[in-house]
């Protein structure tokens, strides 16, 4: 694949859309997180499935090439150079110098998709709809990457009929199965966002600077409604009519809330689910110490090896005020969980062996890991489904970081942005 292009052609723009941020090898794609402090995740998804894959899933179109005199117009020439930059770094792994030093295809479409995220909805802070420009970039990079997915598939059996009336089983092909049922899901959450987003093209409030709003604020400090923004200063304020929101819009909004709610709650599940079935990557097991008290601390050990374990009132004990503070408390906890499960694996013998914790009535050292594992799992559900806005946990990162599954990596990154 040719990188080089004539100075004639770098010097023609897109006239549709601009080109987005590149993606940085030093930047790490699992930064992101659910932002939305919304409701707990749940396992169950709404009939977002059409009935067949193809309805959702457009392929990558062929690119119409329009001759004027022999020559191809100006804006599908940069159209096609730019796709052949796209694959093009992600093939050399976002190491466009040739050197080898590029990460894998997994992670270079991960970052691909994460980073066109931000460039579209970075700086989208408003309950306004897209600019056209944002839209066609967004959905043609993504069906430029989404479309690696289309050679990602596995053979299914399916019958044929004979010209004659018989029939004979052959093998055909069909996208794999989780891409098969998770990425039309994908597809209309996407749509049913930005068609959200579009239904705020002549809303009753608007949006204002702040330090207006601090000049003409009348009362004292306390009374002023800047004060529930001082910890997010750099939202944008809203300004409502003197008299409120009308009923109408007022239901509106309370629709969209729910609505944006159960598109979180599918994302996130999906994205749980694909996390779960990422290999756990030796890099973060070989750091890990060998006793699982190390990762815990003395306190919170002692409650969960504690013959009277309850998850509800630990999480309430636990000290949980800052994001950072509740991050720290989860990767402890999942860090004792894989060092218990990986005791089991390793402990074959049935015997009794010396135990020194506080349960009782299981004698052998495989079946006491094992137990122990399903409490500090069942402790980081808890954790996450009261916070689920929690940022990625360090073993979240390395499995992104490590993981060399497109299919998996396609479906992880665009559920997670």
């Amino acid at each position: 694949m040719d990188h080089s292009s004539s100075d004639d052609e770098s010097d023609h723009q897109l006239h549709d859309y601009t080109v987005s941020a590149d993606v940085s090898e030093s930047e790490s794609c699992g930064a992101s997180s659910f932002g939305s402090p919304v409701a707990s995740t749940s396992r169950s998804t709404p009939p977002l499935f059409g009935p067949q894959f193809g309805s959702y899933v457009p392929g990558l179109s062929p690119i119409k090439q329009k001759v004027d005199g022999g020559k191809l117009e100006d804006g599908n020439v940069n159209e096609i150079q730019l796709m052949k930059d796209r694959f093009s770094k992600l093939l050399l792994g976002e190491d466009m110098t040739g050197r080898g030093n590029g990460v894998c295809t997994a992670l270079a479409i991960s970052n691909a998709i994460t980073h066109l995220s931000a460039t579209v909805f970075g700086d989208l802070w408003k309950l306004e709809p897209l600019s056209q420009q944002s839209k066609t970039m967004w959905r043609k990079e993504m069906e430029w990457l989404l479309s690696v997915s289309d050679s990602i598939v596995e053979l299914t059996p399916s019958f044929q009929e004979f010209p004659d009336g018989g029939t004979f089983e052959v093998m055909v092909t069909r996208p794999r199965s989780d891409l098969y049922l998770n990425l039309p899901a994908l597809r209309k959450l996407d749509m049913m966002l930005v068609t959200m987003l579009d239904g705020f093209h002549d809303s009753e409030f608007c949006y204002v600077d702040r330090g207006s709003v601090e000049r003409h604020s009348s009362g004292s400090l306390s009374d002023s409604p800047l004060v529930q923004y001082e910890e997010k200063w750099w939202l944008p304020f809203p300004k409502v009519p003197p008299n409120g929101l009308s009923e109408n819009t007022v239901r509106r909004l309370q629709q969209c809330r729910e609505c944006s709610n159960q598109i979180f709650k599918a994302a996130a599940s999906i994205n749980s689910n694909v996390l779960s079935q990422m290999e756990v990557p030796d890099i973060y097991l070989e750091t890990l110490p060998k006793s699982a008290k190390v990762c815990l601390g003395e306190t919170l050990h002692r409650y969960i090896t504690t013959a009277q374990f309850s998850p509800e009132s630990l999480l309430d004990y636990l000290e949980m005020s800052s994001e950072c503070t509740t991050l720290q408390i989860a990767n402890r906890i999942e860090a004792a969980m894989h060092i218990w499960s990986r005791k089991c694996s390793k402990s074959h013998g049935t015997g009794k062996l010396p135990w020194k914790g506080n349960v009782k009535g299981l004698g052998g050292e495989k079946e006491k890991s094992k137990l122990l594992s399903g409490r500090a799992n069942t402790l980081l559900k808890n954790l996450k489904l009261q916070f689920p806005g929690l940022p990625r946990t360090r073993l979240d990162l390395d499995k992104i970081q490590s993981n060399k599954d497109v299919g998996q990596a396609i479906l992880e990154s665009y559920s997670r942005v």
